[in-house]
């Protein structure tokens, strides 16, 4: 009886101390937190934000099973795994009296690579970040964040950044946008400098020459190990095995075309987690991924091939390669967009998820245990790559 008042005690006290306005504040760890819009949940997780850089202060507010609610300003608030906070004591880090923060100093510079944006602000603070297009632009909301920035300094060394301006969209939340000089985006990182409280919003600039000879290519062939992906309708292949063969095809067919590198997520039947895949692609940097997948309906009728991308940036890559595939006589299932999957995640550079087409269909499962079909697929691949590339320039 003692056990389960005491057990009532902390059940009491945990739900309001986060019904208070002297909330729980955690910071954020780990290599790769993301907020969440929302605790709906599919078999691709909730809907993400973005990611997050570690050690930011987020603003703890409501408890949901493996989620924290979090405030982010007056008027928004977001989801984050509890596995992805550290827990504070009770009111330490607290925002200031007037409840935001202030930025500070504004920096446009470039280096031999990258052009940058840095912020500085007297706290690690969420954001988010998104892609407009005609004309290309980076759009940045600091959250809690109150403009006590007077001039944003400027320097020619920026390449690829033409403009870039701010404007308190909300009390509480500050925006910064980034006008681009190229049409196509080409990524984007954001983070904090390790050494100070400066946020950093780095640009990555469209290559000199924007050809198959200059460029970094990765390749991800969906799935291995002891994750399969799906099976064939009649034959029970593993999408895992095919996958890999598509994607060493299209290797094959990048190197004799003389592309530049091609990176490899795998090239065996190896298990890669998402979050180990997009760290190793995050340290290898490539100018473009293709991520190989093979489809799967709930009946054997649904049929043809897609493309998916996530930012709205990045969708011309996505197009290119899907006109090329329509070329097989597959059937379009579509261009889709805003797609939750781990790997379009990343804004460092242009991505797209390859689904050539459905296992769970008899007539496009011929066509997969066809070698000749999948050459023809990653020359088709290929093919995507150069229009893209083409139209860039």
């Amino acid at each position: 009886m003692v056990k389960l008042g005491l057990l009532f005690l902390f059940v009491f006290e945990t739900l309001f101390a986060f019904s208070q306005d002297s909330a729980w504040y955690a910071r954020t760890t780990g290599k790769l937190p993301f907020i969440e819009y929302g605790i709906g949940d599919d078999r691709l997780g909730g809907a993400k934000m973005n990611y997050l850089d570690s050690d930011i202060l987020v603003k703890v507010v409501d408890s949901f099973n493996t989620d924290y609610k979090i405030q982010l300003s007056k008027e928004h608030s977001a989801y984050i795994a509890k596995t992805s906070v550290i827990l504070q004591q009770k009111g330490v880090a607290r925002p200031p009296a007037h409840n935001t923060h202030l930025s500070g100093y504004c920096k446009v510079y470039g280096d031999a690579k990258s052009d940058y944006l840095a912020i500085s602000l007297d706290e690690r603070l969420p954001y988010h970040g998104f892609q407009l297009i005609d004309p290309s632009r980076i759009v940045i909301d600091l959250y809690g964040v109150t403009s006590n920035t007077n001039w944003i300094s400027q320097l020619k060394t920026a390449k690829e950044i033409r403009n870039t301006w701010y404007e308190q969209i909300e009390d509480d939340v500050l925006r910064f946008t980034i006008e681009l000089k190229h049409p196509q985006h080409w990524g984007y990182g954001i983070y904090y400098d390790s050494a100070s409280r400066r946020l950093v919003v780095k640009v990555k600039r469209q290559p000199v020459i924007p050809d198959l000879h200059h460029i970094r290519i990765a390749i991800d062939a969906g799935h291995g190990g002891d994750n399969s992906g799906a099976d064939g309708v009649t034959t029970k292949v593993l999408e895992k095995e095919y996958t890999l063969l598509i994607a060493k095809e299209l290797q094959k067919t990048l190197i004799k075309a003389g592309a530049k590198e091609v990176f490899m997520t795998r090239t065996k039947d190896t298990s890669l987690s998402m979050p180990e895949r997009i760290l190793m692609l995050r340290e290898y940097n490539p100018d473009l991924l293709v991520s190989i997948h093979l489809n799967s309906g709930g009946n054997d009728t649904v049929q043809g091939t897609s493309t998916f991308y996530r930012y709205i940036g990045f969708r011309p890559l996505s197009v290119a390669i899907l006109n090329q595939l329509l070329t097989l006589g597959l059937k379009e299932y579509g261009n889709v967009g805003n797609f939750n999957f781990a790997l379009s995640g990343p804004t460092e550079y242009p991505n797209t998820l390859v689904e050539l087409a459905f296992l769970s269909n008899p007539d496009d499962e011929k066509r997969i245990l066809s070698p000749k079909f999948r050459k023809a697929a990653a020359q088709k691949i290929y093919l995507g790559i150069l229009e893209w590339l083409k139209q860039v320039r």
